[in-house]
């Protein structure tokens, strides 16, 4: 199973998301001096769930580095995250 899938599987159990966008942006970072060059270590994840109502940001983010911590310390470089509950604006 790939990270992208592990990610995806992880995050809609835990969060239930009415949007999950994750997009692999490994090969922008590719030759960086921190990239491992595994095509696996550099993502944006866009996520909608209705367990962030009433959360702030920095609680969103926590809650989903908790969900996703072994594949943080496995590989994952960088992940840009953006966190809504539904009927927050996209930005």
């Amino acid at each position: 199973m790939s990270a992208e899938e592990r990610l995806r599987e992880k995050l809609m159990v835990a969060l239930e998301p009415t949007r999950l966008d994750i997009v692999n942006e490994s090969e922008l970072h590719a030759g960086h001096r921190n990239s491992p060059g595994t095509g696996e270590s550099h993502f944006r994840v866009l996520i909608v769930s209705p367990r962030f109502t009433g959360v702030s940001r920095v609680g969103r983010h926590r809650m989903v580095n908790d969900i996703i911590a072994e594949e943080l310390k496995g590989g994952i470089h960088a992940l840009a995250l953006s966190t809504y509950a539904p009927g927050e604006p996209l930005r």
